[in-house]
This record gives C-alpha cells, sequence and structure tokens, in this order.
C-alpha cells in the first residue's frame, strides 16, 4: 500500500496534456465514485456536475470508460453515459459500448461446468439470505449477496456464509463494502483496463475507484498511470480525493483544461 498524496494542479495539468493528445483514456467505478452510495442501487445517479464533465469529454473525443462491478444493463441503465464510452460490468466480466441507439454489449457465453456453478451458487444464497433483509443479485457470470440493509449480525454471518460457501466452489470471492460476489469466471477491472489500453492504444491510464474491488486494478495499471481512491482506506492508489463530490470537481477541471487552448511554449 501506498501513501497517496492530492491530485495537485501539476498532476492535473499533464493528465489534462495526455487526454489532448488522445493518448489517455479516463476510466471511472461509478457507484462511490460518479455517483454516492445509496440504500438502493437501482435509484443511484451520477452527480451532475460529473455528467456534464463527462459529456464535455465525450464532445471533445476522450477516450472514456466505466468499468463497475454491477451487470452491464444496469450500469447503462443507472449511468446514462455519453455516446461511445466503453462499459465495463461484472468487475470485467462484461463489456459493451454506449451509442446514440443503446448499448451494444459485446457476447459472453459461460462454459457448461461453470453456468452449472453459477446456478448452484445462487441457490446457495438465496436460501441463505431467506428471512433477512439482505439480496442477492444474479448476474451473467456471478451472483452477489448484498448485506447493506441487513441488520448488523445478519450481515456479518451472511458475509461469512457466502466466502465460505465460494471457496468450497473453488470460485473468485470478492469482498467489497456491504458485498460478496462469486464469479465463475477469472475477472478483474485490472486486466479489463489493461484490455482496454491495449484496444484503444493509448499510453496512459486514469482510473478513480473507491471498493476493495478497485484496489486490483490500482495494483495492475503502470507507473506512468493516474490512480485516485476516493474515500478512506489503505490503497494501492498514488492520489486520494474525499467523496463524489470531489471526483466531480476534478472532473470539472479536467474538462476545462481540455477545452481550454494549449499554453503557448
Amino acid at each position: 500500500m501506498t501513501t497517496p498524496g492530492p491530485v495537485t494542479s501539476e498532476v492535473l495539468h499533464e493528465l489534462a496534456a495526455g487526454v489532448r493528445r488522445g493518448a489517455t483514456l479516463v476510466a471511472l467505478d461509478f457507484d462511490g465514485v460518479l455517483a454516492p452510495l445509496v440504500d438502493d442501487p437501482a435509484e443511484s445517479r451520477a452527480l451532475p456536475a460529473s455528467s456534464a464533465a463527462l459529456a464535455h469529454l465525450a464532445a471533445a473525443s476522450v477516450p472514456l470508460a466505466l468499468v463497475s462491478g454491477r451487470a452491464l444493463e444496469d450500469l447503462w441503465v443507472v449511468a446514462r453515459p455519453p455516446v461511445g464510452a466503453h462499459l465495463v460490468g461484472g468487475h470485467g466480466a462484461e463489456h459493451g459500448h454506449a451509442t446514440a441507439d443503446g448499448l451494444v454489449r459485446e457476447p459472453l457465453a459461460l462454459p457448461p461446468e461453470a453456468a452449472r456453478t453459477l446456478e448452484e451458487l445462487a441457490a446457495a444464497l438465496e436460501a441463505l439470505v431467506a428471512g433477512t433483509t439482505a439480496r442477492v443479485e444474479h448476474k451473467p457470470a456471478s451472483v452477489v449477496l448484498h448485506t447493506r440493509t441487513a441488520a448488523p449480525d445478519d450481515a456479518a454471518r451472511l458475509t461469512r456464509a457466502a466466502a465460505s460457501a465460494g471457496h468450497d466452489a473453488g470460485v473468485d470471492v470478492l469482498a467489497g463494502k456491504d458485498v460478496v460476489e462469486l464469479s465463475v469466471l477469472d475477472v478483474s477491472k485490472g486486466e479489463a483496463l489493461r484490455g482496454l489500453r491495449d484496444r484503444l492504444g493509448v499510453a496512459q491510464v486514469f482510473y478513480a475507484g473507491d471498493d476493495v474491488t478497485d484496489e486490483r486494478a490500482f495494483a495492475a495499471l503502470e507507473p506512468q498511470d493516474v490512480t485516485v481512491k476516493v474515500g478512506p482506506g489503505p490503497t494501492a492508489a498514488r492520489h486520494r480525493v474525499a467523496d463524489p463530490a470531489a471526483v466531480a470537481a476534478l472532473l470539472s477541471d479536467l474538462a476545462a483544461l481540455v477545452a481550454a487552448p494549449p499554453a503557448a511554449p
């Protein structure tokens, strides 16, 4: 873990220079980064200032990506991304992009054994949460226990049981803020960002995230990349901002710098 510093004016100006050259991908998590965390995920929305900044960056042909643990369709609905933005759901399991006609998604087909394992894990988690206020989310390649609305004792018990079920099944177990995700595919946000870097041919990635799941991305990125942890906690990111409002301010400043004429040499 590092001791992250602020996103200074110097860092922001260097980032803007890379963005202007088309050499930088601007990528962000959604929940807790663009949007404040809420009890009902369906009600989550990006802060207006963040949405406006992303729209300005998209209009300047800046490569954009939203990289989330949400299912791809769910991410599309709540994020309302600008046309041209790349979308990554399920921590890297699902890929698509935003067009004027809607979401275009890349095909995802699970091997038969993985599909059976996913079905069994989903049934096991549904049985676990019966009688509690926790809930189970079903994704194309994973199943997720959500305990944000559960009583503390239930949340602790269910978290342990879900993690144990995942380990017993030999799948990837990813514990985050009030969630445990069991994925039958070996994917990560870090792998997804590396794949986007290669596909888009960019030299640098800017990535902001807030959760344990984002630490894999921070650790996977390269020294020239700009990584930003949103909120408190140990992190491998090189920079930190306080909350989604600070992310909105950062994106607004970046969009303004990208739109401004470059300084004379």
